[in-house]
C-alpha cells in the first residue's frame, strides 16, 4: 500500500507466471495455426482468439486492481476460462485425428514441464520444438503449456480471494486510509 494512500501496487503483470505462461500460449497457437489449419478455418480465429483473451485478460485484470479487486477477479477468472477453452480445441484437433495426447507423466509431457522451469519463461524456449515438430507434438506441447498457464491461474484466482477476505476492496481501503489521516495529531 502507498505510503497515507489506499490504492496498492498494481498492474506488474508482465512479471506474474500465469502472463508469461500465457503469452507462451498465445505464440504457441499464432504459429500453431498458421502452420497447421488452413486459413479459411474458423477454428483458427477462435484458438487465436482464445489464447489472446488469456494473456490479455490477466493484464487487464493485473491494471484494475488497484481500484477494483472484483473486476481483478473476474478478469483473471475470463482468463482462465478462455485458455480452458483454448484446451479443449487444442484436445480436439488432436481426438479427431486419432492422435494420441500425451499423459501427464509421459516422458514427452515432463519434458515439456522441465523446459518451463528454465529461467527464461518466454517463446524462446520452446521456439525450436514448436517450428520443427509435427502437428501432433506442438498440439501436445501447447496442452502441457496450457495446463501450467491453468495451474497458475487457479492458485491466482485463490490468492486473489484469501487477499479479498483480508484485506477487502477499495472502499475499505478508502475508509481505513481516512480514518488513519482523522487519527493524525495535527
Amino acid at each position: 500500500m502507498a505510503a497515507n494512500g489506499f490504492i496498492p501496487p498494481h498492474g506488474n503483470y508482465r512479471e506474474l507466471l500465469s502472463y508469461q505462461k500465457s503469452e507462451v500460449a498465445f505464440d504457441i497457437t499464432f504459429r500453431f495455426c498458421q502452420r497447421f489449419l488452413s486459413k479459411g478455418d474458423r477454428t483458427v480465429d477462435q484458438m487465436i482468439q482464445a489464447a489472446r483473451s488469456g494473456k490479455q485478460n490477466i493484464a487487464e485484470g493485473s491494471k484494475a486492481a488497484g481500484t477494483s479487486k472484483e473486476t481483478e477477479v473476474k478478469l483473471t477468472n475470463v482468463a482462465r476460462a478462455s485458455l480452458e477453452e483454448l484446451l479443449v480445441d487444442y484436445q480436439d484437433f488432436l481426438r479427431v485425428r486419432n492422435l494420441p495426447t500425451w499423459s501427464k507423466d509421459s516422458i514427452e509431457a515432463t519434458f515439456v514441464r522441465a523446459l518451463g522451469n528454465r529461467s527464461d519463461k518466454s517463446f524462446e524456449t520452446y521456439r525450436t520444438y514448436v517450428e520443427s515438430r509435427t502437428a501432433e507434438i506442438v498440439a501436445n506441447i501447447a496442452i502441457c503449456v496450457i495446463h501450467q498457464a491453468n495451474y497458475l491461474l487457479d492458485q491466482q484466482i485463490r490468492r486473489l480471494e484469501k487477499d479479498f477476505i483480508k484485506d477487502g476492496g477499495i472502499r475499505e481501503r478508502m475508509t481505513r486510509a481516512r480514518m488513519s489521516y482523522r487519527e493524525k495529531p495535527r
